[in-house]
């Protein structure tokens, strides 16, 4: 129920387990949005980046690219990006199910009225990470502020001349999402008389399936998340637990970590798919949303980010896609060319963009995350509800700037970067030789094969 000028929500304090209180949010706070929604990590929404987007979903910032000078010139555009909004796996929705039903036959407190007499269990495991409606719009939506950020790229002509290509995962949401991107496209410049046809490359998209190292390692090895098991039953996550028992009136017992998950991501999926401020998100306030943002941060962290060495390695084969491609583009233009390919589009999922951030140097902390370090690691670069919503993506932009050379710009969620140890370098646009003297090392080495390689221990032949 809404009372103006404020809108009131029920948030549960408790001292000793006994008092109840409203508040009520500010006028300038929007209702619809879940006060929490900034802590989903890799299921919060797009427009949680990127604010603006609420108010027009086709509006950018081209102020926030600051060339060298005016003559710079875009001649190609990669762009890595994560599929978007999806429904839950079907993992997941049995985890929901089963808090759905706990709260219906033990839950006691009067507030619960909403999810227990109103609120229906709607998700079903044939969903199972399929893409939505919304995920649909992420994705034409993109492409369309693409093509107003960067207009001579993603262009009618060069879209007809075929100067534009597709390549996604095998995945159905991938596909969807490559599909969407296209009609974004075609329904700007109103092409009906022509299709434009996209690759499926797994080795590319989903190379952590095909990295042995990775999966045998990290993947399918328990001990590789020891961390995240710590933290998961450590005593931050346990006063978690404890204040969402409190706040349905159920015993301590019932509510483990499975179950304070499954209630956020509640939240989350209301939010993200279907723009609702659920009666579930009102089981949080924001200490408990950070702590499990922190708990998926380090399952990211320990699982695709900088906690395993190969999970970043096993992202060596897509690093040297995308330099090979950077490498035609510069030598076509050096040799007075026309750039043959554009731009490209590859689709892949979140654990295709991190190993890949992480292998760039991007967002690595001075100290790795741990279970033991939450309260000191408030202010992290590493990050995942910044870093990876849904519809993530990564731009690599490379301009011909004249006598200023060649230069590379990085974007994530079409804000600019700065390459890893590249500070001294002009704003964010370095010269393109620079960064290739940067990751050298890796543009000289990191093969896939080699990397991914299991290698027998001599004493186990």
């Amino acid at each position: 129920m809404l009372t103006n000028p404020l809108t009131c929500i029920v948030v549960h304090l408790f001292f000793g387990g006994i008092s109840c209180l409203p508040v009520c949010a500010k006028p300038t706070e929007d209702p619809n949005i879940p006060a929490i929604a900034k802590y989903f990590s890799t299921k919060g929404r797009y427009e949680e980046v990127n604010p603006y987007l609420i108010e027009d979903i086709f509006a950018v910032n081209k102020s926030l690219i600051q060339l060298p000078h005016a003559e710079c010139r875009e001649i190609h555009l990669t762009a890595i990006i994560r599929h978007g909004t999806r429904y839950p796996t079907s993992k997941n929705v049995k985890k929901m199910q089963q808090l759905h039903n706990l709260v219906i036959h033990n839950a006691s407190k009067s507030w619960l009225g909403e999810i227990k007499y109103h609120w229906t269990m709607w998700y079903t495991e044939d969903m199972d990470g399929r893409l939505v409606q919304k995920g649909v719009s992420d994705h034409k939506h993109l492409a369309v502020r693409l093509s107003k950020l960067f207009p001579s790229l993603i262009s009618e002509e060069k879209l007809r001349d075929r100067n534009i290509t597709f390549t996604t995962s095998s995945k159905h949401r991938c596909v969807n999402s490559t599909l969407a991107f296209k009609r974004g496209l075609t329904e700007l410049w109103t092409i009906e008389d022509e299709e434009f046809d996209h690759v499926v490359n797994d080795a590319l998209m989903r190379f952590f399936d095909q990295c042995t190292k990775f999966v045998e390692d990290v993947d399918k090895n328990p001990s590789a998340l020891d961390e995240v098991d710590k933290f998961k039953s450590g005593p931050e996550m346990k006063r978690v637990q404890e204040k969402i028992a409190d706040r349905l009136g159920v015993p301590y017992n019932l509510i483990n970590y499975d179950m304070a998950e499954a209630a956020f991501y509640l939240c989350a999926y209301e939010f993200a798919i279907k723009t609702v401020n659920s009666p579930w998100c009102q089981l949080f306030d924001e200490v408990d949303a950070q702590v499990l943002e922190y708990a998926n941060d380090l399952k990211q962290f320990w699982k695709r980010g900088y906690g395993h060495d190969i999970n970043s390695k096993s992202s060596c084969i897509l690093f040297h896609d995308v330099f090979s491609r950077l490498d035609k583009a510069a030598s076509e233009i050096k040799s007075g060319n026309q750039v043959s390919e554009a731009v490209t589009i590859q689709v892949g999922h979140a654990e295709t963009l991190l190993p890949l951030l992480t292998l760039l140097g991007f967002f690595e902390d001075s100290d790795r995350l741990t279970s033991r370090n939450y309260a000191s690691q408030a202010h992290r670069a590493f990050r995942t509800s910044h870093m990876l919503p849904y519809a993530a993506n990564l731009l690599l932009v490379l301009y011909d700037c004249g006598e200023d050379g060649l230069r590379l710009q990085p974007l994530l969620n079409e804000k600019p970067l700065g390459f890893p140890g590249m500070a001294d370098h002009q704003a964010s646009v370095p010269l393109y030789q620079d960064v290739r003297e940067r990751y050298k090392d890796l543009l000289q080495g990191c093969d896939f094969e080699t990397e991914c390689q299991l290698f027998t221990h001599p004493a186990n032949v």
